[in-house]
């Protein structure tokens, strides 16, 4: 009969979202994502991945911060300007828009 061999449980690695975003519809989806989730210290987190997979000191720069007030600013605990916001969403190519949410509700009537 032959030996039962054991084998060695493959090292598990950490996954880092910023070395996974690669292009603009990554970006947009992973923000988009986080939107929908209503939760804004997943929001400040996310776009701290997305500044990281940019290059957090070369963003930073471009906005005049420094890169450990730019990582403070987008921490899950983080509370920037939305001047911060603006400069980051511009850097990376994009623009903040609004748009109707669905809702199940009937419009209100307007009185005479």
């Amino acid at each position: 009969m032959a030996a039962n061999k054991t084998r060695k449980p493959a090292a598990l690695t950490e996954w880092d979202m910023a070395a996974n975003i690669r292009t603009k519809s990554d970006i947009i989806a992973h923000l988009e994502a986080a939107l929908a989730e209503n939760d804004v210290p997943f929001l400040l987190s996310v776009m701290g991945d997305i500044a990281r997979s940019e290059g957090m000191s070369k963003i930073a720069g471009e906005m005049g911060l420094s890169r450990e007030g730019l990582y403070r600013s987008l921490s899950p605990d983080g509370n920037p300007s939305f001047e911060t916001v603006i400069k980051l969403l511009g850097l990376l190519g994009l623009r903040l828009t609004v748009e109707r949410k669905p809702s199940r509700r009937k419009p209100a009537q307007k009185s005479a």
